[in-house]
């Protein structure tokens, strides 16, 4: 189902709010499509989402690879029938207030702050594109209590 990623209903907002790993989805120079786990915050006022990242990674010069207008990249999250995946433009951010606040908004969605890093940098995705399961639309499911399983 597609959505809107700058006006996203608040049940697939919700679950990009929650604590799950995503997949980040870059191209090498082949063209062939380099799949990593990666931690993702989703702003959609800004629209952007963003990576966190050392600026050495394969991640990183895909991206740069690209040139200055930036890489087609799509990041995705599963839990269980539930999916979501955005699509946009990524850039490398080295600033380092745009790192800070990347760093700020991954602690509060992954719920620890990353250890220190240095090489860190920000990948930001000028969003474009949202789909995601239809049970995403309409009121988030109740939680489910995982001990019980």
């Amino acid at each position: 189902m597609a959505i809107d990623p700058l006006r996203p209903d608040p049940a697939f907002l919700a679950f990009w709010r929650e604590y799950h790993l995503c997949t980040l989805t870059t191209h090498r120079a082949d063209g062939s499509p380099h799949v990593v786990p990666v931690g993702v915050s989703y702003d959609p006022e800004a629209g952007l989402a963003r990576i966190i990242t050392n600026k050495h990674s394969t991640k990183v010069a895909n991206v740069l690879a690209a040139g200055p207008a930036g890489a087609r990249v799509a990041v995705c999250q599963v839990h269980r029938g539930r999916w979501a995946t955005l699509e946009g433009t990524a850039t490398v951010n080295t600033d380092p207030a745009a790192v800070a606040d990347a760093v700020a908004r991954h602690a509060e969605r992954y719920e620890r702050q990353p250890r220190p890093n240095p090489d860190r940098v920000v990948l930001e995705i000028a969003l474009t594109r949202a789909m995601g399961a239809s049970s995403l639309s309409g009121p988030a499911p109740a939680p489910v209590d995982e001990s019980q399983r």
